[in-house]
């Protein structure tokens, strides 16, 4: 392996030395390019910093790729770099450089000025991009933002071929956050691997790194658990309005993390308890203690469930199933919901809350929870959601937790635009744009226990996809940039022409966003 790394690297020094005498020995086939301003580029989130110079980067038929790194990781990054060229331009980006090449796109791993396993720094020359980070998420992130800059439609005045000029100038960028997430609640209603996939590649775009998956509510069970068989059979049969319901199999469910993985994405699964667990009772009576089978339930109220939280059995279940989805996901998280337990006696909740906690740990994962679990003897390394209860929030950090912000009046994609939204609720007030946006997750705890940010999207109001996209964008992408991008950096006027920028991506990617009067898309 190593003499054909060896190999490799003479043959690329090679070819980068012909393309550099290339280049000064054409001066007849130069092309002058106009100039461009990288600071007043569409790109979301806003990086931490942006130098300006004048001179673009032609990105043409003659440009190509140096990846100066065979890990497969890297190489993989450059290919998928090459890939969304071709899906965006038509351009086939050639892996090394030819006779002809004029313009080179180079991509490697470097020592660079950060600990941030995200972090990256681009730079962009006349006929050279350098993208450099200390990791494969780096780069990948990196591409993120090369993606953004390449423009829309090409610039055919200066060539007799198509050129697409990236501005110049050099970024320096690392995510404010490690937790970026939006949560998809697949409970209430179902919706299949290819369209999870789908929400996976939009995620990666604006450098989400996280989505949360609602697996399991009174309305719903959706993954397979091979010991407990009677979950899907029934408990996965249907779903709010009565629909056919549906689950993923563990392969299913593998490939999910498989495909978030590609795109740098933690998966984090959440099985909701004690409290909205019908549909696993449904499943297995003796989970709930109180001897009466209950139905399966197609409504949306809350709060009615909950699990005999003194059974031996109800424990051995929930060790069987947070054991096989934990050996599935290669995340270190693991949600067990905990909220709107009404009917669960408060000294039983917090035995019950303790008691899974240790289970999750057993399985050598962080456990996650909404903020109600803060009122246990948790372990400091637990994370508290807050959603609703800032008494909760606070409890967290006097016990040294780290706690994930969704504050409901500001991140719940289930809101509501205006009171003319016909899909989403409003019993935490409506959600506009500028609403969504103008907020600081430092308002609510003190910054060094924030771990990040969580958009959750409850799906109890809408069944299809088209719904699903109208609630969550734009907001969802307004809450990538609150995750990745300091405060200092974030300004509501210069987010607006942001995003109106982005409305190309979105019909690229058959998104149905809502066309925000806010916005002059």
């Amino acid at each position: 392996m190593k003499s054909i790394y060896v190999t490799l690297k003479i043959f690329w020094l090679i070819n980068i030395i012909g393309f550099v005498l290339f280049v000064s020995c054409s001066s007849e086939t130069k092309i002058t390019l106009p100039e461009t301003d990288i600071t007043n580029a569409s790109v979301i989130p806003k990086p931490l910093k942006i130098i300006r110079s004048d001179q673009g980067f032609a990105l043409d038929k003659y440009t190509a790729l140096i990846i100066d790194d065979l890990s497969p990781d890297i190489l993989e990054t450059g290919q998928y770099l090459v890939g969304k060229i071709k899906l965006k331009t038509g351009l086939t980006v050639s892996s090394i450089p030819l006779n002809n090449t004029k313009s080179i796109i180079r991509i490697y791993k470097s020592d660079i000025k950060s600990e941030n396993d995200e972090a990256y720094e681009l730079e962009i020359k006349k006929d050279t991009i350098n993208l450099s980070a200390n990791t494969a998420t780096g780069i990948f992130r990196g591409i993120q933002t090369i993606r953004q800059l390449i423009p829309e439609m090409p610039n055919d005045s200066l060539s007799s071929h198509n050129i697409w000029i990236i501005p110049g100038g050099k970024i320096i960028d690392e995510p404010q956050y490690e937790y970026r997430s939006t949560m998809l609640d697949v409970s209430r209603h179902f919706f299949d691997v290819d369209y999870v996939k789908k929400y996976i590649e939009v995620l990666a775009y604006y450098k989400i790194n996280i989505l949360h998956l609602h697996l399991s509510d009174d309305q719903g069970w959706r993954i397979e658990i091979k010991s407990w068989p009677k979950l899907t059979e029934i408990g996965g049969s249907t779903e709010v309005g009565g629909g056919p319901g549906g689950f993923y199999t563990q392969e299913d469910y593998k490939d999910i993390v498989a495909h978030a993985k590609a795109h740098h994405i933690t998966i984090v699964p959440e099985i909701d308890m004690p409290g909205h667990t019908n549909a696993a009772s449904a499943s297995y009576p003796i989970l709930n203690g109180n001897g009466q089978t209950p139905k399966l339930y197609t409504g949306t109220k809350v709060g009615f469930s909950t699990f005999d939280t003194r059974s031996d059995t109800v424990y051995l279940f929930i060790d069987d199933v947070i054991r096989e989805i934990s050996s599935m996901t290669p995340g270190p998280y693991f949600h067990i919901g905990g909220d709107e337990s009404h009917v669960t006696k408060k000294e039983d909740y917090l035995y019950f809350i303790k008691r899974v906690e240790s289970i999750v740990q057993k399985c050598n994962k962080r456990m996650i929870g909404w903020d109600e679990v803060a009122k246990s003897d948790l372990d400091s390394t637990t994370i508290v959601q807050f959603w609703n209860n800032r008494e909760n929030a606070k409890l967290a950090v006097e016990k040294n937790m780290k706690v994930i912000l969704s504050p409901a009046n500001k991140a719940y994609l289930d809101m509501k635009y205006d009171s003319l939204t016909k899909i989403g609720y409003d019993w935490a007030g409506l959600i506009p744009l500028d609403t969504a946006y103008i907020w600081n997750p430092e308002d609510y705890i003190p910054d060094k226990y924030i771990l990040g940010i969580d958009a959750p999207l409850w799906s109890e109001t809408f069944d299809t996809t088209s719904d699903l996209e109208l609630l969550a964008f734009p907001r969802l992408i307004g809450y990538a940039e609150l995750g990745w991008t300091t405060s200092g950096n974030r300004d509501w006027k210069d987010y607006r022409s942001r995003l109106a920028g982005q409305a190309d991506f979105l019909k690229r990617m058959d998104i149905n966003y809502y066309r925000s009067p806010l916005i002059e898309w």
